[in-house]
């Protein structure tokens, strides 16, 4: 199976030239760190950046770069700086052409919920809410179950929802799943995951056609 570096990898194949893609907290600020060198991307981050960059190595880092994980990050040449109104703005008047998040669990509706547990304090809600509203091209970066073994990829999410029916495709560590008529159809299985371990782990309905192929990574 993958890990979170793997993951991002395999999104990373996703970004077409040309793409704005606005990358989530957690595994999907890993992603530009994975794309292929002969495309043209432009990375958004809703704090209000554009033009991110990998992260910097360490004892590179300049604090006053950060991303809206509050994360250092690098920005590539021509790269811009603005106020929270005006990059919410481009989320909203959709202008991102994919958005990459991180999830605790996702339903085989295309439902998401990334922002809260019960009980658990938390900062806020951050930008999911709006991104994954405005958003028409949405990948999810997340591990397939939790640290108990039970499945992330669910029937329904019995979480707190960011976002109704918003989800198009999802890597996790086992699995690329395309979330399509209210089902996952399992696109690729992870090096050495069989299709078997993938059915064991997915609690949601999970559509198998034909000879799954092992991810290129």
């Amino acid at each position: 199976m993958l890990d979170k570096n793997g993951i991002a990898k395999r999104i990373a194949q996703e970004v077409q030239d040309g793409f704005y893609v606005n990358l989530g907290i957690g595994i999907p600020t890993l992603v530009a760190n994975y794309v292929r060198n002969d495309i043209e991307v432009e990375f958004q981050s809703e704090n209000g950046v554009l033009g991110m960059g990998p992260f910097p190595f360490d004892g590179e880092e300049d604090a006053d770069i950060i991303n809206a994980g509050k994360q250092t990050i690098t920005t590539m040449p021509g790269a811009s700086f603005f106020d929270s109104s005006m990059s919410f703005s481009m989320i909203r008047g959709k202008h991102v052409d994919l958005t990459i998040l991180g999830a605790m669990e996702v339903a085989e509706n295309g439902d998401i919920a990334n922002w809260k547990i019960p009980g658990k304090m938390v900062k806020g809600m951050g930008g999911a809410m709006d991104l994954v509203a405005s958003a028409e091209n949405i990948i999810v970066a997340m591990m397939h179950t939790n640290k108990r073994g039970e499945s992330k990829i669910l029937k329904k999410c019995s979480l707190p929802l960011t976002g109704v029916g918003c989800v198009t495709k999802v890597v996790t560590n086992l699995a690329v799943l395309e979330v399509k008529n209210n089902k996952f159809h399992l696109l690729e299985r992870a090096p050495g995951v069989s299709v078997e371990d993938i059915k064991n782990a997915t609690d949601g309905t999970l559509v198998v056609n034909g000879e799954i192929p092992e991810m290129n990574i």
